[in-house]
């Protein structure tokens, strides 16, 4: 709101906040992987036909989850983004 009142683009603003939190996703995937893989590797080998653990599943979770992350962040950053900045200054 304060950005958008002191001559900030919708594009501005958008990536200010995509950036923060493409940010937090990248560093949780980069610390779940490891675990994940950890309990994986194990819970797998305890079955009769070992399955070899490859790593599609960690990037195809990890792309499901920055793809959710970004059209989420989008919509709502855009929506604030073109919305008045009068309205919601005129209740502070």
């Amino acid at each position: 709101c304060i950005r958008k009142v002191l001559g900030s683009t919708t594009v501005g603003i958008f990536y200010l906040l995509v950036k923060d939190f493409v940010k937090l996703i990248l560093i949780a995937n980069l610390i779940a992987w490891p675990v994940a893989y950890y309990f994986m590797t194990d819970w797998l080998g305890n079955f009769a036909y070992k399955v070899p653990l490859n790593s599609l599943p960690f990037m195809l979770g990890s792309l499901i989850t920055l793809s959710i992350a970004l059209f989420t962040i989008s919509y709502h950053s855009i929506k604030a983004a073109t919305s008045n900045p009068v309205k919601a200054l005129r209740y502070e």
